[in-house]
Order: structure tokens, then C-alpha cells, then sequence
């Protein structure tokens, strides 16, 4: 059996994914590379089976009609063999030295009388013409090197979240919580970390830069321009998220605190992205979600609402709403996230 598989989600991606794919090889027979054409119209189909040829203990090329990111990471996950299982974004790539790392300690894990449900380790922001590549690392929070559960967890500060990056999911624990990524939508990386997390009992942490996140393309979903032609995709992950916290019974206190405080976040990016566009129609669609959050569970909506950030995006009229966009700059900036 394998100790890792590895799903990449490859769309139009005969540009860039061969460096993904070369990256994850050096990880040898304790791999399984699934690679997951979404319906492509290039050579994305010809180049997943050509590697699946060359490599055939190793590779494995999944052929399915476009469902979305979601839909290949599903198709990933119903596919693997693996221990475990993580996903690389076709125009990522990870590093050699770490992935080694990675490896020879899930060996140990599966060998040992200890297993754990969730590796974390850093990943690097590789964003074009950036001199100083941002690394997103969690030393100030986590336990490095030793199996950990979440009451042993320090702060995670706002905009400091464990992020597709930096995790990678027990298979049979993500099978077991029922995950499975809605089609057709973006952002549902946030769904593939958020769902599970109260299912993971034992982690580990790893303090080596693993996972380079590429930032540049113009079409990319992170671009705010992007972001906000598709704002509904957004909403949509949104509102699943919320769905997710009201149905779980969360008792562990610092596991609670977290997913609220990444719920925050990701509402407080809906929100902004939907004053930014200006639009009357958006501004009822933001009326709307903070609703929906309202009657979904009203201690969790003041919860958020009576917060920095739930105040900030909520300012009345036109100038509020100029400044909420100022005070989400800031925020940007002081925190650092994307």
C-alpha cells in the first residue's frame, strides 16, 4: 500500500503541470500521483497519459467530464490507495528536500503505535516579482516534530490559518467525515481543510517548507476581479461553511475558537468582495448571507457580527462602506494573507 497519494486537479494545464508532476516523482513507490484531467480541451489529457506510461507504478491519469476544482479533488479522493492524502494545484509544485521529510515520517507514523490524523507543514507564497517569497509557517503555534491534539494547539493569529497547502488528511478519516466538494465551484479548498477538522483527534507538525503556492496568473481564482465575477462560488463555500459549524457538536474549546475564527475570515472576504463591486445587486447579496448566518444560529451571528471584523465590513452607508474597504487593506497588509 501506498503511504501517500497525491491528487492534482488539472484543467487547461499543459503550460505548467509537468513541473508539479516532476516534483511529486521524487517521492518514488511511496507515492501515488493521481492525475485529474477536468474535462480539459488541450494536451492536459495526453501529457497525464503519457506520465501514467512512463511511470505506471506510480501514476495514475483520470479522465472525467468538467465538475470543477471540487470534482477532481473528489474524483482524487475516490480513487486513492494511500494512507494519506493530499492535493497539489496543477500550477504548484513542492519541495524536494521537505517532501522527503514528509515521507520518512508518515513511514515511521504507520510503523509506530501512534498514527495521527492530520500532517501539517509550511508552504511558501511564490508570487510573481515578489523579491522575498512570504513563508506561512506555524512554529509560534503548533508543536514542532511531535504528535500533538487540538488542546496542546497555541494561537493562530488572523489570517494565520491552516490553509489545502499545509495539510494533509488521514484518506480513510476524510471518507469517513463524508467529505465531498460541491461541483462547478471555486474556493472549496476552504471546505476540504474546514469539514474534517473536527474529526482529526492527533496531528503533527513539521516545521519544513513543503508546498509552493504559485500567485501571478491573470485568471487565477484569488485575483480580486476574478473573486468577484464569481462572488456567488464564494458565497456558496460561504454558507456551506457556516452549515457545517451549526450541524457539528464541537466541545474542544481551542477547536471551536478556531473554526470560528476562520468562519470570520472567510465571511469577512465575501462581504468585501461584494462591497468592492459596487453593485446594489451584491450589496443585497451581502444583506443576504449575513441573514442566512442569522437564522442558521444566532449566537454564532453575534458572535461574528459584534466582532472587529463583523463591524468593520457592516458600516452604514456610503462612507462606511468606503471604510470598511480601507480597514480590509490594512488588515491585508498588517496580516499578510492573500
Amino acid at each position: 500500500m501506498k503511504i501517500l497519494s497525491v491528487a492534482i486537479p488539472c484543467y487547461n494545464s499543459e503550460a505548467y503541470m509537468e513541473k508539479c508532476i516532476k516534483s511529486l516523482l521524487v517521492g518514488g513507490n511511496d507515492v501515488e500521483i493521481l492525475i485529474v484531467d477536468d474535462g480539459s480541451s488541450d494536451r492536459t489529457a495526453e501529457i497525464a497519459d503519457d506520465y501514467q506510461k512512463r511511470y505506471p507504478n506510480i501514476v495514475k491519469a483520470i479522465h472525467q467530464e468538467n465538475g470543477g476544482h471540487g470534482e477532481a479533488v473528489n474524483a482524487g479522493l475516490r480513487n486513492a490507495t494511500g494512507l494519506y492524502y493530499k492535493v497539489v494545484d496543477s500550477d504548484d509544485w513542492v519541495d524536494a528536500e521537505a517532501y522527503h521529510k514528509i515521507l520518512h515520517t508518515l513511514k515511521e507514523l504507520v510503523g509506530g503505535p501512534d498514527t495521527v490524523d492530520m500532517v501539517i507543514s509550511n508552504f511558501v507564497y511564490d508570487k510573481v516579482g515578489a523579491k522575498r517569497k512570504k513563508v506561512m509557517q506555524y512554529r509560534s503555534a503548533l508543536p514542532k516534530e511531535k504528535i500533538f491534539t487540538w488542546s496542546e494547539m497555541g494561537k493562530l493569529h488572523t489570517g494565520h490559518y491552516i490553509l489545502m497547502h499545509s495539510v494533509i488528511y488521514r484518506t480513510k478519516l476524510l471518507r469517513e467525515c463524508g467529505l465531498e466538494l460541491p461541483k462547478h465551484t471555486f474556493y472549496v479548498d476552504n471546505l476540504f481543510v474546514y469539514q474534517p477538522l473536527p474529526s482529526v483527534k492527533k496531528m503533527i507538525y513539521l516545521d519544513v517548507n513543503f508546498y509552493h503556492y504559485f500567485i501571478g496568473r491573470d485568471d487565477q481564482s484569488v485575483n480580486e476581479e476574478v473573486m468577484i465575477r464569481r462572488i456567488d462560488q464564494q458565497i456558496r463555500v460561504n454558507k456551506i461553511m457556516i452549515d457545517c459549524f451549526v450541524s457539528q457538536k464541537i466541545t474542544n474549546k481551542k477547536l471551536k475558537k478556531y473554526m470560528i475564527s476562520y468562519l470570520d475570515i472567510i465571511t469577512t472576504i465575501s462581504s468585501i468582495m461584494l462591497i468592492k463591486s459596487g453593485t446594489e445587486e451584491n450589496l443585497k447579496k451581502k444583506e443576504e448571507l449575513w441573514l442566512y448566518l442569522k437564522k442558521s444560529d444566532l449566537w454564532l451571528y453575534y458572535k461574528l457580527r459584534r466582532g472587529l471584523l463583523g463591524t468593520v465590513m457592516n458600516l452604514p452607508g456610503k462612507t462606511g462602506r468606503k471604510l470598511s474597504v480601507v480597514a480590509y487593506k490594512i488588515t491585508q497588509k498588517f496580516y499578510g494573507f492573500n
